[in-house]
């Protein structure tokens, strides 16, 4: 454990000497909920909803840029080949990585959940904050995997756009940026099928105090086994770690 947090803190230290990765991360998130979801929470169930929606579009934007841009550059890093180098088990700097991906990601989510309660009547007790907290981890798993595949599938050059291509659809068509029944209709046929829409499910149900759609969690279970084949996959075809 002593050898996860010496590479945590090496690992913070760079991240927090990128303005480029923790002004997206952190400020967009509640620059994006003051723009779009503020001005349309007209009371506390719907600011509940809407503060949890773009959490999880928060947490969404860290773990698969983190897991997924982030790595692909770090591939051809010289600073991650010397890190190969050194006599610790691979599984210590995962353990850092994904320490690191988890706080940050919790940091963007507690900007946006800031922002709501200072801009909108937000209103959620201790016990509804348990199990929002847990529907993010839930979800964060899969987008987690699903970075990580396109990290080893791409080149760093590529894998910006095609995170860009990935990441948007996702938020949106998956309801985290408006209600689903407010997307076109064609975008609402798109959107049940998609791991966003399922993890979004979970998170609206959390703050409406319902039980977890059964359904949701099967989808989401899915996507957990075919994104972690896929990063599996694209692992052993890339150039040996």
């Amino acid at each position: 454990m002593r050898l996860v947090g010496i590479h945590l803190k090496a690992e913070l230290l760079a991240l927090f000497r990128v303005p480029g990765f923790l002004i997206p991360s952190i400020g967009f998130p509640p620059l994006f909920f003051i723009m779009f979801a503020a001005p349309n929470a007209a009371n506390t169930q719907v600011a509940n909803q809407l503060t949890a929606s773009f959490m999880t579009f928060a947490v969404f934007t860290v773990v698969f840029f983190q897991f997924g841009v982030n790595t692909a550059q770090e591939r051809e890093n010289p600073w991650y080949t010397y890190l190969k180098t050194l006599p610790a088990p691979p599984l210590t700097r995962t353990l850092a990585l994904l320490a690191t991906g988890l706080l940050f990601a919790a940091l963007a989510a507690l900007a946006v959940a800031l922002t709501g309660a200072l801009s909108t009547p937000l209103e959620i007790n201790a016990g509804t904050w348990a199990r929002l907290s847990l529907a993010l981890l839930l979800g964060a798993v899969p987008m987690g995997l699903l970075g990580v595949s396109l990290a080893y599938l791409f080149s760093p050059k590529a894998a910006l756009p095609v995170a860009n291509l990935i990441y948007l659809p996702l938020s949106f068509l998956g309801g985290l940026w408006m209600p689903p029944e407010i997307l076109p209709r064609w975008a609402q046929s798109i959107s049940v099928t998609l791991p966003t829409r399922h993890w979004a499910e979970l998170v609206w149900a959390a703050v409406r105090d319902r039980p977890w759609p059964q359904t949701s969690l099967l989808f989401l279970a899915l996507y957990t086994l075919a994104f972690a084949a896929l990063a599996g996959w694209a692992w052993r075809r890339a150039r040996p770690e």
